[in-house]
């Protein structure tokens, strides 16, 4: 099981620095982040990167993708800060998130920002009057809630004739209509999800063209390139050659400018989230099913197991005869259990004081993860090479 997602090579680092820390604490290894970044590269030569900060927000992270070229799509003005104090040139830096203060508008517009995403009248009319002559993408709706892991559908984006009057409304304001958008929700497993996608944004190309003459240069494509999970899924060079050739028959060989925004797929597999094993009971004498207990939950950094909606490999050392488990975390909640319906299964001489390693989970952990819920302190996290 482990070596479907660390070699030998990789699982030996880890495991030499996870030996010498406490739990529980996230490790990250950058190399594996440097190697998605270049196969990003590889796969999408015609597009932009614009890392999504909010999927690991580390200063390390941010410094290393700033090295290699990255761009960076922001969500608040105190990600923009984080980034721009690592140096990131504000050039490189998308106002990616459609729900923001005015006041947080001017802040971003006067720390040099020109590029900012919306979905509303009302943000589009802000940004007019606090950030005049910027360059606006605006967000559609997508449908994809059936097939991606953690569905981005319904709070963000608006149909496409209301997308094709706030292009106009943005071009009467003074400010530059300069794309369109879309998330086809994260760890996305049905690539025709972006076709669709694809299709809604060229036929509002299309007629602002034509009934406008207002010419659209950029698509953004936002993320839900997927990790590896549990559940299988095609390669990122399948996704690749698929989008590109949605995009050609759409756009023909002259594409307008490409962003991407990886996340999840850009850090994911660069995490070990390593936990111990607190408590294990059963809650009747004929119970068929262990409770195991870890140090880690969903408030310290597991959030994404709400509905058991990402299911993350979890590698014990032990081995022999094995028996299905839930998998519930530290708090005094009862909303802190990670898997109950989902199966995992562990040894029968799993112990208190075993470890257990969460595989990739170098995404939207350490973000997620809770300040002092409980009194816990917010989840440890470490960098290697």
């Amino acid at each position: 099981m482990l070596e479907d997602y660390l070699n030998a090579k990789e699982w030996q680092k880890i495991k030499n620095f996870a030996d010498k820390h406490e739990t529980p604490f996230l490790v990250v290894d950058l190399e594996k982040i440097k190697k998605k970044y270049s196969l990003l590269q590889k796969n999408f030569p015609f597009a932009k990167q614009y890392y999504a900060v909010k999927a690991n927000p580390g200063d390390e992270v941010i410094s290393l993708l700033k090295d290699l070229g990255s761009n960076f799509d922001i969500a608040s003005i105190y990600e923009l800060d984080k980034v721009l104090a690592l140096g990131v040139d504000p050039a490189k830096v998308s106002y990616g998130n459609t729900i923001k203060k005015a006041d947080h508008v001017k802040y971003a517009y006067n720390k040099g920002i020109r590029l900012f995403a919306t979905d509303s009248e009302s943000d589009l009319r802000n940004i007019a009057v606090v950030a005049p002559g910027s360059r606006v993408f605006f967000r559609i709706l997508t449908e994809s809630s059936d097939t991606a892991d953690w569905p981005l559908s319904r709070k963000f984006g608006c149909h496409p004739d209301m997308i094709i009057d706030l292009v106009i409304l943005a071009s009467k304001l003074g400010l530059e209509p300069y794309g369109i958008s879309f998330h086809v929700g994260s760890q996305q497993h049905d690539i025709g999800a972006w076709d669709s996608a694809i299709s809604k944004v060229k036929y509002i190309f299309d007629w602002l063209s034509e009934h406008e003459n207002i010419n659209l240069k950029m698509i953004n494509m936002g993320g839900g390139f997927p990790a590896n999970y549990r559940a299988k899924t095609n390669s990122i060079d399948v996704y690749a050659r698929e989008i590109t050739r949605y995009l050609h028959e759409d756009f023909g060989d002259t594409l307008p400018e490409i962003i991407l925004e990886p996340g999840r797929s850009m850090v994911g597999e660069s995490g070990v989230l390593v936990s111990e094993v607190v408590l294990i009971s059963r809650k009747a004498r004929t119970a068929l099913v262990r409770w195991v207990y870890t140090d880690v939950g969903k408030f310290s950094g597991l959030i994404e197991t709400l509905d058991e909606s990402i299911k993350y490999p979890v590698y014990c050392e032990k081995k022999g005869e094995t028996e299905e488990v839930i998998l519930a975390g530290p708090t005094c909640d009862s909303q802190d259990i990670m898997y109950e319906n989902t199966t995992y299964k562990f040894p029968l001489n799993l112990a208190i004081g075993d470890r257990l390693y969460w595989l990739t989970t170098g995404a939207y952990t350490s973000s997620y993860s809770a300040i002092e819920f409980n009194g816990f302190p917010p989840l440890k996290t470490y960098f290697i090479k």
